[in-house]
């Protein structure tokens, strides 16, 4: 049966290349009557090629007018639509080059001149993604896998020759509306979607957008395919496509007849889609939206139900509060935060009244009216509003001042911070975290405020000021950081952050607005400062909190000696130097800038001296320390003991010594002096020129060492910059001898400073050796000592042992004893005094005697008294049995 079809097939193909003839084309379509029965359970993987050569060998005969094989070529067609049929596993690996191949070659026959032809190869690839089980197998086949098709057309690139062809039916609506369907299946997939874009799918499919076609499955399809390559390639080349003029033209208008013509539920979802394609090419610096006057359109449309001023563009619109309409509110919302970016649109912008339509939403919330928008909807629209105003806002600064927002906005806020009554729905992207209070409108309105002052426009800035800005944020501040007591998220440290940023703008060089903050804001500032340096980890915006106070500390305390002095009755410079041990890099450079700048208080210098760390540390030390961790991160070299190792670049990073010479303007910094402001060593000099180089406490030798440098960092540093200008000099000039000498001897003085430096380094190091010395003899003194008692004591021990062990001993000790004690006497007698035994009588041991004394009384001749007749030692008093009971009675 299989020899049988492969002789048909041959046959066929031999049949049909033989010259046209009458006689021969009621064969031929006999032959593919024939073939098409003997298939019609579909084709096996190894006669596929010669069927595709029998449908090209037919296309050609349709293509010289014969149009009796348009029947056959759809019924071949239609069978490649079905299953393949394989005999082995291995077959669809084993035949995947030519089945890709055959495929590929669907794509080409839509070259036919015929609509059936052409609307059959569309239904044949939608087929590929709709396979059922074939009514019959052929004996000993079973069909491919599900996916086998579609692998293969994008193996063989038919997506690519499908986009081509549609130039061949751009003006019949069905061949296109079905090749369209086509494409909308193939896109399905990342590579299909690929293959199309380079076939300029995206543009071609804009420009169809506008054809005429009563159905509306023209712009419907077209615009699923859009989205389909904006989701699985790049958005950008996608863009680039439909960035063109006539591109954004067919946009524009399809875009406007959906939005007055467009009464059903899916033209809406239609015209909202547009309307996210169009945002995606407005974000392209080059697209063409205002020549177009898509731009002006989108700005009118989104300032409609605010303003409600009337505008010929959109003469007979009218919204619903539908759903469809709230997203369209919201998307072209988004569009204008987009237009506020480009600055040819900012005069649109500032023409069609946008700042008094967003600045509409900056009140209190209001409850919805019939046919209104619903709380949500509403609350969603005023979040929206307020977060676009953040972007409009800077750009057209005078229309934000002409329009009063600011006065606007503290209002609002105040509204925030009230009691009234409020419950937020929280369920937007705007709304999150705020359900329940207020804390969304007054994140949005912050942001407002923060990139307003962040143009540092005086005229924004007085005018916040004159309506007592400053208190207001305090009381805010205040207001957030009890409610983050409670619970600490990541809304209420940013709206926190963002008035301490207001407030560092607002104060900054204005000693006045200073004055208002300093009681009430250094208060609020110390717990900032206090933070637990764990949560500056926690992820939640502790580290920007952290470092939006030390900038509030800089800007609105430093500078004012009634907030400084505060500052310091607060103890706010043991804080900043608790944090500063800390050795965090990020936090150093600004915690010793403010540092610098308050040591010109003098009542602050006092204050660094005083404080101690962990292990009593002194600030000095502390300061040395981070020194030493900012050279090693720079790779200065030193040798092992901390000294200059490089006399002639003693403080040069290692990056320093990479670089180059090179020749710079006068006007343009140089290593040297760019260094200066990428690392702490200058401010660390600063500090130390304040508390002094002499007379500090708790400093090692080491210290002392690494304190010589800090000195001369000064001296240093010009060393360096000479050192570049001799470089530059000798490269492009040759100087004069009186110059070049010139030049050596500044060279030579920055040399001998080093070696001084080095020589003082030295000096300390023999003088710490010889402490060091003397240390250890006294300490080697106190062992020997200590040694010596012990001997002593073992010596006195081993003495007793003997003395009990051996008579001999004892005696010998009794009369070393005697001698002793009769030594001891002295040697005139006095005539009148009394002879005392030291013995004691009846003693029968061999140590040393006790506590036990007699003493003796003194005979009565000698001396007179009441004791005279008393022998206190022997006489003993008796009480007899009736002196006891009178003792008792008594």
């Amino acid at each position: 049966e299989a020899q049988a079809r492969s002789v048909d097939l041959n046959r066929a193909i031999k049949l049909l290349k033989e010259p046209d003839s009458s006689s021969l084309e009621e064969e031929q379509l006999k032959v593919l009557k024939k073939v098409v029965k003997c298939f019609e359970n579909g084709f096996p993987l190894k006669d596929l090629s010669q069927i595709i050569d029998i449908l090209n060998l037919c296309a050609e005969k349709v293509n010289r007018t014969q149009e009796a094989f348009i029947e056959p070529i759809c019924e071949l067609i239609k069978l490649c639509g079905l299953p393949f049929q394989k005999k082995k596993l291995s077959d669809e690996v084993s035949y995947s080059v030519a089945v890709s191949k055959s495929i590929a070659q669907l794509g080409y026959l839509m070259r036919v001149p015929s609509s059936q032809v052409r609307i059959q190869i569309c239904k044949c690839i939608i087929s590929f993604y709709k396979v059922g089980l074939p009514r019959k197998l052929l004996s000993g086949y079973q069909p491919t896998s599900a996916n086998y098709k579609i692998q293969m057309a994008e193996l063989g690139g038919l997506a690519e020759t499908l986009v081509l062809s549609l130039a061949l039916v751009e003006n019949q609506l069905t061949e296109k509306l079905w090749v369209l369907k086509a494409l909308q299946h193939l896109s399905s997939s990342g590579v299909n979607c690929k293959l199309m874009m380079k076939a300029q799918a995206a543009s071609r499919l804009c420009l169809y957008l506008s054809d005429a076609d009563p159905s509306g499955q023209l712009v419907f399809r077209s615009s699923e395919i859009l989205w389909n390559l904006l989701e699985n390639t790049s958005k950008e080349e996608v863009v680039n496509q439909l960035s063109s003029l006539e591109c954004v033209h067919a946009l524009k208008e399809v875009f406007v007849d959906l939005l007055i013509n467009g009464f059903r539920h899916c033209d809406r979802q239609l015209r909202n889609d547009l309307l996210v394609i169009a945002t995606l090419v407005a974000e392209n610096a080059a697209a063409p939206m205002i020549e177009s006057g898509f731009t002006v359109l989108l700005i009118v449309l989104a300032t409609f139900t605010e303003v409600k001023i009337p505008n010929p563009l959109l003469k007979g619109l009218k919204l619903t509060f539908s759903y469809e309409d709230f997203e369209l509110k919201k998307l072209l919302f988004n569009i204008i935060r987009i237009f506020s970016k480009d600055p040819h649109a900012l005069q649109l912008l500032s023409e069609n009244d946008v700042m008094p339509a967003l600045l509409y939403y900056v009140k209190p919330h209001r409850k919805p009216g019939f046919h209104d928008w619903s709380a949500a909807q509403y609350e969603e629209l005023q979040l929206h509003a307020i977060a676009i105003l953040a972007s409009v806002a800077p750009p057209l600064v005078d229309k934000y001042l002409s329009c009063q927002a600011n006065t606007l906005l503290l209002v609002f806020l105040e509204w925030c911070t009230g009691q009234d009554p409020f419950f937020c729905r929280g369920h937007s992207f705007h709304g999150t975290g705020g359900r329940g209070s207020k804390l969304a409108q007054m994140r949005y309105s912050l942001r407002v405020l923060t990139s307003v002052v962040s143009l540092y426009d005086e005229a924004v800035n007085r005018n916040l000021c004159d309506q007592g800005a400053i208190s207001q944020l305090l009381d805010i501040l205040k207001y957030a950081a009890s409610k983050s007591k409670e619970k600490e998220d990541a809304i209420l440290l940013e709206i926190q952050a963002d008035i301490l940023f207001i407030l560092s703008v607002l104060c900054e060089n204005d000693v006045h607005r200073k004055e208002l903050f300093s009681y009430e804001g250094v208060d609020i500032l110390i717990p900032f400062i206090q933070m637990d340096p764990k949560k500056l980890y926690s992820g939640l915006g502790h580290s920007r909190l952290l470092f939006s106070a030390l900038d509030c500390l800089w800007s609105c305390v430093i500078g004012c000696y009634i907030a400084e002095d505060y500052f310091l009755e607060q103890q706010g410079i043991f804080l900043l130097l608790d944090l500063l041990a800390l050795k965090q890099k990020n936090l150093c450079n600004t915690i010793l800038g403010i540092l610098v700048e308050i040591c010109d208080n003098p009542k602050s210098t006092f204050h660094i001296s005083t404080w101690r760390g962990e292990k009593d540390q002194t600030a000095a030390k502390l300061l040395i320390q981070l020194w030493r961790q900012e050279e090693s991160d720079l790779g200065v070299k030193r040798d092992q003991h901390g000294r200059i190792a490089d006399v002639k670049r003693p403080i040069v990073s290692s990056f320093q010594k990479q670089q180059e010479v090179i020749s710079m303007p006068a006007n343009c910094p140089s290593f040297a002096i760019i260094e200066i402001s990428e690392n702490i060593r200058a401010k660390l000099y600063l500090l130390f020129c304040k508390l002094g180089f002499e007379n500090l406490a708790g400093l090692s030798a080491k210290d002392f060492i690494t304190l010589a440098i800090i000195r001369r960092y000064i001296d240093f540093k010009i060393g360096e910059v000479w050192s570049e200008v001799c470089a530059e000099v000798k490269q492009e000039f040759s100087p004069v001898d009186s110059d070049e000498e010139a030049l050596k001897i500044i060279s030579e003085v920055s040399e001998n400073i080093g070696r001084m430096v080095v020589a003082h380094q030295t000096e300390v190091l023999e003088n710490q050796h010889r402490q060091e010395i003397q240390e250890e003899e006294r300490t080697y003194t106190k062992i020997q000592a200590v040694h010596k008692q012990r001997e002593m004591a073992n010596k006195s021990w081993e003495n007793f042992l003997t003395r009990t062990s051996n008579y001999e001993a004892l005696k010998k000790a009794k009369r070393l004893q005697e001698k002793s004690i009769e030594a001891s006497r002295s040697k005139s007698k006095t005539q009148s005094g009394a002879v005392h035994s030291t013995d004691i009588k009846g003693l029968s041991t061999t140590v040393g005697s006790g506590r036990l004394v007699t003493v003796e009384s003194t005979p009565s001749q000698l001396v007179g008294g009441p004791l005279a007749a008393a022998d206190l030692a022997l006489t003993k008093t008796s009480f007899g049995e009736g002196d006891l009971k009178n003792i008792k009675k008594s």
